[in-house]
């Protein structure tokens, strides 16, 4: 892989990542087809008709129009989100992804009632604006506009780790991320300047378009795939 390509794109091409992608067999097949993977979590939803949602859904449509982009399993527009705190899901019943004070056999639905009214009064801490700092073949890293932001939205994960009863071990180096799409198959070395021009003229085109990307007050949901996300319950508000 040439020099110049970021460490960051490293673990998407196949000559320094020859390892299959960790979701594929269980959260979606070989053809790109999503699985049932119920769960429940916190995210913030991309506002709708937004000039910021127009430019994602830009930068989604120049990443399908990427010849190898059959290597990738995407996501529906609808389904875009912030991820803000990791709720649990069927495929990861273990310790410390799930509170210690209920059983690991019980039922996701279950889960998801008793987060609900664990929640019903959470007040939060604000809203926060976010801003695009990379663009990945799975793709949006994002981070707090402001350094004031991002501590808001620590306090939020730091907050809510008391009702979900737990801290997973990233919990505080956890990377914000919109999803576009997960790998079925890591991408060609040959490719890796063609991607690294896309994600360059993407970020470009945030930053000069999309500097804050407008997102919805956070939301408990639930979700059965990685295809939607049903808001349940929206947090912080009085």
């Amino acid at each position: 892989m040439p020099h110049s390509i970021r460490p960051s794109l490293a673990g998407f091409f196949e000559g320094t990542n020859p390892k299959p992608p960790v979701h594929l067999g269980t959260r979606y097949d070989t053809s790109g087809n999503f699985l049932p993977e119920p769960g429940n979590t916190v995210v913030s939803h991309l506002v709708n008709s937004s000039a910021s949602e127009a430019v994602a859904i830009d930068v989604r449509d120049r990443m399908l129009a990427m010849q190898d982009a059959g290597r990738l399993a995407f996501t529906p527009v609808s389904s875009l989100h912030m991820t803000l705190f990791q709720g649990i899901i069927e495929f990861r019943r273990r310790l410390p992804y799930w509170p210690q004070d209920v059983p690991l056999d019980t039922s996701i639905d279950a889960m998801t009632r008793l987060y609900l009214e664990r929640l019903k009064d959470f007040e939060g801490f604000g809203p926060f604006n976010i801003k695009v700092v990379e663009v990945l073949p799975t793709g949006l890293t994002v981070a707090g506009a402001t350094d004031d932001d991002s501590r808001i939205m620590r306090a939020w994960r730091d907050e809510l780790a008391v009702p979900f009863g737990y801290r997973h071990p990233d919990h505080d180096t956890y990377v914000f991320h919109i999803t576009f799409a997960y790998q079925i198959q890591r991408l060609a070395d040959d490719r890796a300047a063609a991607w690294q021009d896309l994600f360059d003229d993407c970020l470009a085109l945030f930053e000069q378009q999309a500097p804050i990307v407008e997102i919805k007050a956070p939301a408990f949901c639930s979700f059965r795939d990685m295809e939607h996300f049903e808001d349940l319950l929206v947090l912080g508000r009085p």
